[in-house]
C-alpha cells in the first residue's frame, strides 16, 4: 500500500535542486570576514596565513574541494550525513535542555490524542500540502521529507555516536501503537485493532483505563524513563545492561517502534507562568515531578498536564523547529475533538498493556545517578520567557526592515550591553529549498552589527542620530544579505564542515585551519538563536548550547514579540534576567532611533511610521 506513496515522496524530493557546494575562496574569504572582529588582531593574522596556505593552488584545500564536488554528484545532499552526526548524533550531552526543544501550548485542558493520530495518518499517506518559503525569497517549494520522520524515527543511544533509526522497511508492518506515560509507568495503547483505527471514544476509554492502572501501587515499576535523560554514553551503557533480559528487550522494542508518546503528567505544583510552563516542558521538573514521565529518545512526546500545562517535547535530530510548528499548529487549529462521553466504549477493547522491566542492582544504581544528574540540570537552568509588548513585526516592517534581521541586531545589542564584547552567534537558516535540506548557520555577529552597537553604547560618541541610524541600516543589510546566502546554500558553516569531514574520510591529518584557535572560537556559539514564528498562541524554547552561553528563541507577532531566553545558573558570566532586561532596553532604544530618524532612514511613508511608533509608545513598552 505504501510503495506508490513512498515513490511519490521520492519524486517530490528529486524535483528540488541539489544543495550546491560554494566556491572555496568565497567561503574562506567570508570566514575571515566573519571572524576578524571576534579575535585579537595577532590571532587573526595567524589565521589569515593558515587560510592562505590552505587555499593555495595545488594545496590541500583544492583537493578537499574536488572531493566534495565529487560527493555532491553521488549524494542527494552532500552535507546531510556530516551535519546530522556533527550537530546531534556525536553529541554526548543529555537530551533534555541541551538538545531537545519544546513547544509550549496555551494553558488548557488539552485532549489531542486522537488529533495526533489523525496528523500521523496524513503524514503516512503523504497528504500534507507542500510547504513554500516565507520571508526572504518567498514562494520557493520546500523539501517535505522531515514531516515523514515525525512519527517513524527513533534516536538510539550508542557508546560513541547515536543512530537515527527510521521505520522504512517494506516487510515489517507499520507501527500501530502509541506509548502512554503515566506516573512514570509506560503503557502500550494500540490505535489500530482488528484493522480498525480507534475512534475518539475508544481512545478516551483506553486512556481512562491507563490512568486507573497507573494508580496501582502493587504494580508500580522503577522509573526507567529517567535513563533516557542521562548523557548519551551513560544511557547507551545502561541500555546494554537492560537488553540482556528478554522482558526488557520486548519493552524497549515497543517504545522504539511506537508512533509517539503521550505523557499524562501530574500537576507540577507551580504557578503556571510562561516561564514555569517552558521549564516543565523542557525537563518535567526533575525526579520529584514529571522528569521520569518521559522517553527522550522518541521524536514526538505530547505532554498533557493535569494542571493544564501542555505542549510537545521533540528529539531534534529528525526534523527542524518549523516542522514541529506546522504539526502542532495543525493540532491546535482543528480544535478540540467532538465531546467525549464519559462512558464505556461501544466495542469491547483489550486492555492497554503495562510495559514490564527487570531491574538488576546495576540498573537501580544507574537510575539513582540519572535522577541526580537530571535534578542538577533542572536546578541549573535559568529561563526567562518574556512577552515584549512595546511593538511587534508590523512596526518593524513599516521601517522597511526585515523583522528577523532587526531582532537579530537587537540581540547583538543586548549581548554587548551585558558583556561588552561580540561573540560567535548561531541563527538557524532553513535550506529546505534543496533535496534533504536541513539548516545552515546565519552568522549574525557581523562587523556592521558591532559598529552599530558600539555607536549606541559609547557615551563619548559624537555620532549624530542620523549617523547611528545609518549604522543600523548597515547592520540590517549585512544580516539580510547573509540570510540570503545561507538559505541559498552559500553560507560557510556546512561547507567548512564538509571539508573537515572529507579530510577525515581520506585519513589525512586534520588540516591546520580546523585546529586553529579561531576555528574553535568560531564554533563556540555563546549566543544560539532561532526565529520560530507561529500563527497560534504558543512558543518554542530550548537551552544554551555551551555552559557560558544563552539560548534565545523568539516569536515575532504583529504587535508583540515573545522571547525565550535561557542560560545556566552555574555560569558566573550569564543571567537570563539580565539579558532580557538589556534586550527590552535595546528594543526601546532602536524604536526611539527609528522614530527620530524616520525621515532620514530610507525613502518610505514617514508619517505612517511616526504614527505607528507613537501608538506603540502609547500602548506601553515594558521596561
Amino acid at each position: 500500500r505504501l510503495c506508490p506513496l513512498k515513490a511519490a515522496l521520492v519524486s517530490s524530493i528529486q524535483g528540488l535542486p541539489k544543495l550546491p557546494v560554494p566556491p572555496l575562496q568565497q567561503t574562506l574569504d567570508m570566514y575571515l570576514n566573519c571572524m576578524r572582529h571576534l579575535v585579537p588582531e595577532e590571532q587573526y593574522r595567524r589565521t589569515q596565513t593558515i587560510t592562505d596556505k590552505f587555499q593555495a593552488p595545488g594545496g590541500l584545500g583544492e583537493l578537499l574541494q574536488k572531493k566534495l564536488l565529487e560527493r555532491k554528484e553521488v549524494k542527494a545532499n552532500w552535507v546531510y550525513d556530516y551535519w546530522l552526526e556533527d550537530m546531534y548524533l556525536n553529541n554526548r550531552l543529555a537530551l533534555p535542555v541541551n538538545s531537545s526543544p519544546a513547544m509550549v501550548f496555551p494553558k488548557q485542558n488539552f485532549r489531542a490524542q486522537s488529533d495526533a493520530l489523525r496528523y500521523w495518518i496524513l503524514g503516512l499517506e503523504h497528504a500534507l500540502p507542500v510547504d513554500y518559503a516565507r520571508g526572504q525569497l518567498a514562494g520557493t517549494p520546500l523539501c517535505m521529507e522531515q514531516y515523514y520522520r515525525l512519527f517513524t524515527s527513533y534516536r538510539l543511544p550508542g557508546p560513541k555516536t547515536d543512530t537515527l533509526v527510521a521505520q522504512k522497511s517494506s516487510v515489517m508492518p507499520e507501527p500501530e501503537h502509541i506509548i502512554v506515560a503515566c506516573k512514570n509507568q509506560f503503557f502500550v495503547l494500540d490505535v489500530v485493532i482488528n484493522f480498525r483505527r480507534l475512534n475518539e471514544r475508544d481512545l478516551y476509554t483506553q486512556l481512562q483505563k491507563i490512568r486507573k492502572m497507573a494508580e496501582s501501587e502493587e504494580e508500580r515499576l522503577p522509573p526507567i524513563g529517567l535513563l533516557t535523560s542521562d548523557g548519551r554514553t551513560e544511557w547507551a551503557e545502561a541500555r546494554s545492561i537492560l537488553v540482556k533480559d528478554s522482558t526488557n528487550r520486548d519493552s524497549l522494542d515497543m517504545i522504539e517502534r511506537c508512533l509517539c508518546l503521550v505523557c499524562l503528567d501530574e500537576p507540577c505544583g507551580l504557578e503556571m507562568s510562561d516561564t514555569n510552563r517552558a521549564m516543565m516542558m523542557l525537563h518535567g521538573g526533575g525526579k520529584n515531578k514529571n522528569g521520569a514521565n518521559r522517553w527522550y529518545d522518541k521524536p514526538m512526546q505530547f505532554v498533557v498536564g493535569a494542571d493544564g500545562c501542555c505542549g510537545v517535547v521533540c528529539e531534534h535530530s529528525p526534523f527542524e523547529g518549523i516542522v514541529l510548528v506546522q504539526c502542532t499548529e495543525y493540532l491546535l487549529k482543528i480544535g478540540s475533538p467532538s465531546k467525549l462521553v464519559r462512558a464505556a466504549s461501544v466495542s469491547e477493547l483489550p486492555a492497554p498493556r503495562r510495559l514490564r522491566w527487570k531491574c538488576s542492582p546495576e540498573i537501580q544504581a544507574c537510575l539513582t545517578t540519572s535522577a541526580d544528574k537530571l535534578q542538577r540540570l533542572v536546578e541549573n537552568l535559568d529561563m526567562n520567557v518574556y512577552k515584549f509588548c512595546g511593538y511587534g513585526k508590523e512596526f518593524i516592517k513599516k521601517q522597511k526592515m526585515s523583522p528577523d534581521a532587526y531582532i537579530q541586531v537587537a540581540l547583538q545589542f543586548a549581548f554587548y550591553k551585558c558583556h561588552g564584547r561580540p561573540v560567535a552567534t548561531y541563527e538557524s537558516a532553513s535550506i529546505r529549498r534543496f533535496q534533504h535540506g536541513r539548516v545552515d548557520n546565519i552568522r549574525s555577529s557581523t562587523a556592521e552589527a558591532l559598529a552599530f552597537v558600539k555607536a549606541m553604547t559609547d557615551k563619548k560618541s559624537s555620532l549624530t542620530d542620523a549617523e547611528k541610524m545609518e549604522k543600523l541600516w548597515d547592520a540590517i543589510k549585512a544580516q539580510t544579505n547573509y540570510t540570503i546566502l545561507a538559505i541559498t546554500g552559500m553560507a560557510i558553516d556546512n561547507h567548512l564542515l564538509g571539508l573537515r569531514e572529507i579530510a577525515k574520510e581520506l585519513n589525512l591529518e586534520k588540516p591546520e585551519i580546523f585546529t586553529d584557535e579561531t576555528y574553535i572560537i568560531s564554533n563556540q556559539f555563546i549566543l544560539s538563536t532561532s526565529q520560530v514564528p507561529t500563527t497560534v498562541e504558543m512558543f518554542c524554547c530550548y537551552g544554551p548550547v555551551v555552559p557560558n552561553g544563552y539560548g534565545a528563541c523568539y516569536n515575532p507577532q504583529s504587535g508583540h514579540i515573545i522571547f525565550c531566553v535561557s542560560s545556566f545558573r552555574d555560569s558566573p558570566e550569564t543571567s537570563s534576567d539580565m539579558f532580557v532586561k538589556a534586550l527590552v532596553e535595546c528594543l526601546g532604544e532602536m524604536q526611539d532611533l527609528c522614530q527620530i530618524c524616520n525621515t532620514q532612514a530610507k525613502p518610505c511613508n514617514s508619517t505612517e511610521r511616526t504614527e505607528d511608533a507613537s501608538k506603540a509608545v502609547k500602548n506601553g513598552r515594558k521596561t
